[in-house]
């Protein structure tokens, strides 16, 4: 059976204008993800909107079945892959509670997952949504388990973790890391996917936006500590394979979550 392929979009950068700006871009980078052979297209981190919003956070937020979800459905039906895309979310349920959520559609346009990020990075972040709630989520496509995290979350190890434990295969995390904290993505992501051995796919935002520099370089690391695509630091798409046999050989040689020993590790929590 041949691997599933995915594509990481960075990009577009800059603040978009509109949430109709990102879709554009999305519909762009689906067509070219699909014509590359892959099955899974992951953006940035609060991809439709933008990520320096401040205040107006509230107002671009939408619920996770508003028409943005609608519209990312429609692209992912039309290009036929999986995609996964970073925006605020707003629960109406909960007081109009607005969180930073990955959702992934599937190339159904049937919702798969839809995550809130857990860990909130900084000031801004904590003043302008609330974390969630749930620690592991994760869905099934492509012969894969899926989970998802978001940015921040994945330079902790005890979620990338959680997940390994959980059976996750392929780790979907958005991101929008700032400069100067390269090393992210240069060291922690591969390490991490080394060290809970499962391939995790980080793509970030580019550019510039209000107080902030996106570092970019995004990548898809695998478990047995390599990187197997890496972009700039500018608008790019990049496309890899997640190798099911990869992942079965490196978890064979490699025996950390077989050798765990749980029952010393109580301090930790």
């Amino acid at each position: 059976m041949t691997p599933p392929r995915i594509a990481l979009y960075q990009g577009p950068a800059g603040v978009p204008s509109s949430t109709s700006d990102s879709l554009a871009a999305l519909d762009g980078a689906a067509r070219r993800a699909a014509a590359a052979g892959a099955r899974i297209l992951l953006t940035n981190e609060l991809f439709l909107t933008g990520y320096a919003l401040g205040d107006a956070v509230r107002e671009r937020a939408e619920p996770a079945d508003g028409p943005g979800a609608r519209a990312v459905a429609r692209i992912a039906a039309e290009h036929g892959l999986a995609v996964g895309y970073g925006y605020p979310e707003r629960d109406e349920a909960d007081g109009g509670t607005v969180y930073n959520a990955l959702q992934l559609i599937g190339p159904d346009g049937a919702r798969l997952a839809n995550y809130r990020k857990t860990h909130l990075f900084g000031a801004y972040e904590t003043a302008h949504f609330r974390p969630g709630s749930e620690a592991v989520v994760q869905a099934d496509f492509a012969g894969l388990r899926l989970g998802l995290l978001i940015c921040y979350d994945v330079e902790f190890p005890e979620p990338v973790r959680a997940h390994a434990l959980a059976g996750t295969e392929l780790l979907l995390a958005p991101t929008a890391l700032m400069r100067p904290y390269e090393i992210v993505p240069q060291t922690i992501v591969p390490a991490r996917a080394w060290e809970s051995q499962l391939y995790i796919a980080y793509a970030n935002r580019c550019g510039d936006e209000g107080d902030f520099t996106f570092a970019g370089l995004s990548c898809l690391a695998a478990p047995d500590g390599t990187v197997r695509a890496r972009a700039g630091s500018g608008e790019d798409l990049i496309v890899a394979d997640v190798d099911p046999a990869l992942l079965k050989a490196s978890r064979a040689e490699n025996t950390y979550l077989g050798d765990r020993r749980p029952e010393l590790y109580a301090s930790l929590v």
